[in-house]
């Protein structure tokens, strides 16, 4: 697959970040207006119940301050997860929200684990890594960006605040890093030139022939340049006098 494939856009890059938004917007919206409080169906580590936490907590937020934050960073980071890995972006997101909840689980305290943070720091987690990882320039600089944007996020996945879910933080971070290593295939590659391949053949090479053993400039005969190479001709002409 080409790297114009890879780097496409379409309407799917804008319109599935908006729908998430919406989707939460329109939750929160409903619990407020109907007086609801989803809290009780987040994350509750250890126990049975709890699990449908996996699938309910992403949506759920418990103030106007916790979703404002939430969703920016949340709209920005799925447009780009969907316009440079758009091959995989569903499996990203889907399976994001799933393995980060599920180690939430496992490790958080006794406590309502709720809202899309965790999916928050699977794609800052990944996004970055998987730049590093690919060593593509485009990704790489999507990896500084992502660092430059949200790299202080790193302090939230500690202890350091009161009433934020910092292994779900922490969740989201392990999982975009297993991410970035697991998903190697259709993601695109580096160019590689010719002497970079394990075949390659110095003697074959139309750009060496063109030099001797000591690296002197030996110019080719007829005979000598094969029918696949670019021949460039120079032409001096004496300059007049006026």
């Amino acid at each position: 697959m080409s790297k114009h494939e890879h780097f496409k856009y379409s309407t799917g890059v804008v319109a599935y970040p908006v729908a998430f938004v919406l989707i939460i917007w329109f939750i929160f919206w409903f619990e407020v207006r109907f007086g609801y409080n989803f809290s009780k169906y987040g994350i509750y580590p250890q126990t049975i119940k709890g699990l449908r936490g996996l699938v309910l907590s992403p949506f759920i937020h418990g103030s106007i301050k916790h979703i404002y934050h939430n969703t920016i960073p949340l709209f920005v980071l799925s447009m780009a997860l969907f316009y440079f890995y758009r091959q995989i972006a569903w499996k990203v997101v889907l399976l994001g929200i799933l393995f980060s909840g599920f180690l939430t689980w496992l490790i958080g305290r006794p406590s309502y684990h709720i809202g899309i943070s965790g999916l928050i720091y699977v794609l800052v987690s990944f996004t970055f890594f998987k730049g590093v990882f690919a060593k593509y320039y485009r990704l790489i600089a999507l990896s500084l960006l992502v660092v430059f944007l949200y790299g202080s996020m790193i302090w939230y996945t500690l202890p350091i605040e009161k009433g934020i879910s910092w292994e779900g933080h922490l969740s989201g971070l392990i999982t975009g890093l297993l991410f970035a290593l697991f998903f190697k295939k259709e993601i695109v590659k580096p160019k590689k030139y010719p002497w970079e391949h394990e075949n390659y053949n110095e003697d074959e090479d139309p750009f060496l022939k063109h030099f001797d053993e000591n690296g002197n400039f030996v110019e080719l005969k007829e005979d000598q340049i094969e029918h696949d190479q670019i021949i460039i001709n120079y032409f001096y002409k004496k300059q007049s006098k006026d």
